[in-house]
Parts: structure tokens; sequence; C-alpha cells
């Protein structure tokens, strides 16, 4: 808990483009509350597991956290749920916002990853490559 007042009295604290001490600590908090999906996809990219390429989980860009993000190739790899029609607006509009800024963003379904792992991360693996 200390910690995590430090961080929010720490006005200066922008170590990420544009990301403010809640997002970080939002960010955080994430972290520890991976989806069942979300935890899967992290066992396969952490520790540099998948053709070396350091992945970070729950990374916070700007106002934005996204699931993962590969910083040596600019590659946000998001994984999302059950799609309701205003999740799927807001989710284009982010994703047009990242685009953007440079970053390359993909999607994934729970099922997915769930279901067929090592396309999900074949697919991650081609698209890093390309980077």
């Amino acid at each position: 808990m200390v910690m995590e007042t430090q961080l929010l009295m720490d006005k200066s604290y922008d170590r990420i483009r544009g990301t403010t001490p809640e997002t970080e600590l939002a960010a955080r908090r994430l972290r520890n509350r991976l989806t069942p999906a979300e935890a899967k996809l992290w066992q396969a990219l952490k520790n540099r597991k998948l053709g070396g390429l350091r992945f970070r989980c729950q990374h916070p860009i700007g106002r934005f956290i996204v699931d993962f993000y590969c910083p040596s190739c600019q590659l946000v790899v998001e994984i999302d749920g059950g799609v309701h029609q205003q999740q799927q607006d807001y989710d284009e509009a982010r994703t047009e916002h990242l685009e953007r800024y440079g970053y390359t963003v993909i999607r994934f379904s729970n099922k997915a990853v769930e279901q067929n792992l090592q396309t999900v991360l074949a697919t991650i693996h081609n698209q890093a490559s390309t980077q």
C-alpha cells in the first residue's frame, strides 16, 4: 500500500509516454487478476519463450492498458472476451488510436487462446517477425 501511495503522489512519474500514476497502478492491479485466457497466453509469452521476444503483461500505453506488449516491435496483443457492441466500438477506437502512434494491434478471442494456443502463438510470432 505504501508503494501505491508513493506512486500516486509522485506527479513526475512518466516512465511511459503519457501514462499517469493512476494508469500505472491500475495496470499493476490487472496483472494480479488475469483472465484464464490471459494467464494461459502469458505463460507461453513470458521469459522470452516465444522466439526470444520480450513481452510485458497488462502494460500501460498512454491512457490505455494493453493485455500484452512487445516493445522491440511495438506489437500489442489483445485478448477479447464476450463482445458486446459497445465494447466492440471501444476496442475499435482504441486500436485506431494505438495504430496512429505506430503500434500494431492484433486481437484474439478467449476461445482462440483456450482452444488453439499454438496457432495464436504462431500468428503473434509471424507478426512480430514482420515488424
